[in-house]
């Protein structure tokens, strides 16, 4: 699988944790795209589901390392009753918790 020191670092700082009952990180996805992009993945696909008052609800971020290759995917699911979740995965393995 594909190194990620940045998400690593993330979930070092306690910045995301995992949520094993949804099966997903707690995070914040700006941070976690934040991290792919400085893991070498650049951008291929982004976008955002928004509510009537132009708050983002959740969304979806898609990146390739020209270097090796790999494929990563984020999608998150924002809720003002839970927490925001956040779904990785990098090619085509989910991302969990060690």
């Amino acid at each position: 699988m594909h190194t990620t020191e940045c998400l690593n670092q993330l979930r070092e700082t306690g910045r995301m944790r995992w949520m094993s009952l949804a099966q997903a990180w707690i995070a914040e996805a700006d941070e976690v795209v934040g991290a792919l992009a400085r893991d070498g993945f650049e951008e291929c696909k982004y976008a955002e589901t928004r509510d009537p008052h132009w708050h983002a609800r959740g969304g979806v971020w898609q990146g390739l390392n020209r270097h090796t290759g790999a494929v990563a995917s984020a999608v998150w699911v924002v809720s003002d009753a839970r927490v925001h979740l956040v779904f990785i995965d990098i090619d085509g393995e989910p991302l969990r918790d060690a």
